[in-house]
């Protein structure tokens, strides 16, 4: 046996956590780092330390995990959000509040936002409450304490920060009016008596978390996040997931990059713009520094497109900029038209066929998305996001062994990039 498939399968165990879908050398690199800090003279040294040490297993996840979010990401989600509880309490005539559910929350910018959204959209304290869960108490912890950077707050548009926010150094403190509509916990998914005899909720976020599980894992976590949301409930997810909720019965509600879903019938999808097919969420990259949909307005349906920044076209860099400071802002009709004028006027490259990839993936046009993530992938055999992208639409469409090979190369690519920078 390998000797770091015992942490592979600890992981695994612990969390759900699939090797492939985060690469060997990222829980490698993670093992090291744990060892040395421990002071154990050797790998085998730390292995035993682990299995007595429950801080020290803690520790490893923590390292292993590492969060990526920020407030109203995927912003159509938390507009949806807004409208589909005002409907929820008119059809229970206010006579309970509402329940919802963020899980992972990580360091709580998304249990925070939906807070901020019903209480933009009219909501009173009264109506509704939500409870944040994850299995990182670091995490838990700095979500309680309420103070965030800079780095919390991206895209255009962050007026609520004026609204919710209050200056304090270099970072920014949450209204205690939000505060109070969340209660933080911790807590594994993974876990039988996870919210047992507690009633269902009526929306739950559990985003980007499938994506790094097998699918064994996913069915089992799928059957948790079906009995904690109600019969009548929406369960909202990350753009990579919307295909597997699909194979296993439940439905888009049909609003464009709300990556929402449910057990009942849809109901009427709103009218698409010209260029968005009805959505079937898809992958985007792992760890998500690259963009997510819609940066606009935390409320608005779909950013309108503005004009084009004007720029040179010989500039090749400034395009690839462009085109990635357009989709990270949710302005996916303007990234495409830049997209468009690089290949017009530059040698291709893999990373503008990726960003169509991208681009097709969250307009719901999966076989298109396929083609643009091969040519990326032939220009660039190694390229990370595309090579995962194009394994977890395979995966979607059941060709396991195909998806199970690219994520191989992505993992091996991972180890040489990880070796390369040690020289």
């Amino acid at each position: 046996m390998n000797s770091d498939q015992r942490f592979f399968d600890f992981l695994k165990e612990r969390i759900g956590l699939d090797v492939t879908s985060v690469g060997q050398a990222l829980i490698e690199r993670a093992v090291r780092q744990r060892t040395i800090q421990s002071q154990a003279a050797t790998v085998d040294e730390y292995w035993r330390t682990l299995q007595v040490s429950r801080d020290e297993q803690q520790a490893l996840i923590e390292a292993v995990i590492v969060p990526e979010t920020w407030f109203f990401r995927y912003p159509e989600s938390f507009a949806t959000l807004a409208k589909l509880a005002s409907k929820r309490l008119a059809e229970i005539n206010n006579l309970r509040a509402l329940r919802i559910l963020s899980l992972p929350c990580s360091t709580g910018e998304e249990p925070y936002s939906i807070a901020m959204a019903l209480l933009d959209a009219g909501l009173k304290p009264h109506q509704f409450k939500v409870e944040g869960m994850d299995v990182s108490p670091l995490s838990v912890e700095k979500a309680r304490r309420g103070r965030y950077g800079k780095n919390s707050f991206r895209g255009d548009d962050i007026g609520y920060r004026d609204r919710h926010f209050t200056a304090e150094g270099e970072g920014y403190r949450l209204n205690p009016r939000v505060q109070e509509q969340v209660r933080l916990q911790v807590g594994n998914l993974l876990d039988p008596a996870l919210l047992a005899g507690e009633p269902a909720f009526d929306f739950v976020f559990c985003r980007n978390l499938l994506i790094y599980f097998d699918q064994p894992t996913q069915k089992q976590v799928f059957e948790v996040l079906k009995q904690l949301t109600h019969m009548d409930g929406v369960l909202f997810i990350g753009p990579a997931e919307g295909s597997l909720l699909g194979r296993l019965g439940m439905r888009s509600i049909g609003i464009a990059q709300s990556f929402a879903f449910s057990r009942q019938g849809t109901p009427d999808p709103e009218p698409f713009p010209a260029f968005m097919a009805p959505p079937l969420p898809v992958p985007q990259p792992l760890r998500a520094p690259t963009p997510t949909p819609v940066r606009g307005q935390p409320f608005s349906r779909v950013a309108p497109v503005q004009p084009l920044r004007e720029m040179p076209a010989s500039d090749a860099a400034g395009l690839l900029a462009n085109i990635a400071t357009l989709a990270d802002e949710g302005k996916s009709a303007e990234a495409r038209v830049v997209c468009e004028r690089y290949l017009r006027t530059h040698e291709p490259v893999a990373q503008v066929f990726y960003w169509l990839g991208l681009l097709s993936d969250v307009a719901g046009n999966a076989l298109e998305a396929q083609a643009y993530y091969r040519k990326a992938l032939y220009l660039e055999p190694q390229h990370p996001e595309a090579l995962m992208h194009l394994a977890a639409l395979l995966q979607a469409q059941g060709d396991v062994a195909g998806a199970r090979r690219l994520q191989e190369r992505a993992a091996r690519s991972g180890r040489a990039a990880d070796s390369e920078r040690k020289r």
